[in-house]
């Protein structure tokens, strides 16, 4: 076994106590050390010496520091953004909300607006941007670090032209969308969270109040005017939060569904605009 795999395996091991993927953390950060993406790294490059940087990346990880943190990328969907601290580090989950806008414009053109609603590093609405190459797009966060962060991936994915980062919060644009994504704060400040999160992710990005649904009750008088007709708004869940959240916007006299996330936990609410 030569000097990477070698490697690897220790860093496997010093990680397990940290993390449910310490095989993957490991790759991903030989596959840094060495500036080469981790298909490169599965696919035979194992030779030669192990990077100096390695050691430094693992004890960064071993501190519990997120991935996406220690690389300075995620991939979300179909691209690759920057992140970093400040910003919310994209989970696989939140594709639950882009799953939902494919199965709702399937077999149309697609949405031609789309409105992400506290937008963070960008991922959901340049998702959507990537997914439908003919549609413009608008996302809004409160967070300066977020709005820079955002800005540098529209520029990195050569969407200038295509989507705008504004300051803002629930309200939007004034306007309405085909499409609108959202990922609001939803944790209860009394809840606990993995160090990873608690110790470096924003806490403005994760915490609403005692029962995380402090956001969710300032969308729900706004949301229903910002959807155009024929459009739909995703909204990101905790996985217990769908009766509450669905009844919320239903006083409002929304309809929405909930749709579930691979796990099969609850995860997305489905609002459609009032029929009138």
């Amino acid at each position: 076994m030569n000097a990477i795999a070698l490697a690897l395996r220790d860093a496997a091991a010093a990680l397990s106590p940290v993390t449910q993927t310490p095989r993957l953390d490991a790759e991903l950060l030989m596959a840094h050390a060495l500036g080469i993406p981790r298909e490169a790294l599965l696919l035979g490059r194992h030779d030669g010496a192990v990077p100096p940087g390695f050691a430094t990346l693992l004890a960064r990880r071993l501190r519990h520091e997120p991935i996406a943190y220690i690389t300075g990328t995620r991939a979300f969907w179909t691209i690759d953004l920057a992140v970093g601290p400040g910003v919310l580090v994209p989970r696989a989950d939140s594709e639950t909300l882009i799953e939902a806008a494919v199965e709702h414009f399937a077999g149309t053109s697609g949405p031609r607006t789309i409105l992400d609603l506290g937008t963070g590093s960008g991922a959901l609405l340049l998702a959507a941007l990537d997914q439908w190459p003919e549609a413009t797009g608008i996302g809004i966060d409160a967070s300066d670090t977020a709005i820079k962060v955002a800005r540098g991936n529209v520029r990195r994915l050569g969407m200038t032209g295509r989507a705008r980062i504004l300051s803002g919060g629930w309200t939007g644009t004034g306007g309405a969308h085909d499409l609108i994504l959202c990922n609001p704060p939803y944790v209860a400040t009394g809840d606990t969270l993995p160090p990873e999160v608690r110790d470096f992710e924003p806490a403005s990005a994760l915490f609403a109040g005692a029962d995380g649904l402090d956001d969710y009750r300032r969308i729900a008088p706004l949301i229903g005017g910002q959807i155009a007709p024929g459009g739909i708004a995703a909204i990101e869940i905790g996985h217990a939060q769908a009766v509450a959240v669905t009844a919320l916007l239903r006083a409002e006299g929304l309809p929405a569904r909930v749709r579930r996330d691979l796990a099969g936990h609850d995860r997305c609410i489905i609002v459609y605009p009032v029929r009138l």
